[in-house]
């Protein structure tokens, strides 16, 4: 199986300027990393097509896993973000 290459993904806001750039395997991977930056609203653009993914996202607080090393604190950010639909630009 072949490995899957690194894509960028810029983030836009609102009024669909670029406010960021995530890079990931695919556009959830990017959208995790804009969720644990603490955005809600993720409009990510992939460079080199018209495609913007659009999610929902949030990050909450949760109990440090059992395997967790003895530095890590007891609450750790976890983000999740799920999909909303997928938009072409013009």
């Amino acid at each position: 199986m072949a490995e899957k290459e690194m894509r960028n993904f810029a983030l836009r806001d609102a009024q669909g300027d670029e406010i960021g750039v995530f890079t990931g395997k695919s556009p959830r991977q990017a959208a995790l990393k804009a969720a644990n930056r603490g955005c809600t609203d993720i409009r990510l653009r992939e460079r080199g097509t018209k495609k913007v993914h659009v999610f929902t996202g949030e990050r909450v607080q949760v109990e440090k896993p059992k395997s967790a090393p003895a530095w890590m604190p007891d609450k750790i950010w976890k983000p999740k973000v799920k999909k909303v639909s997928i938009e072409k630009l013009e």
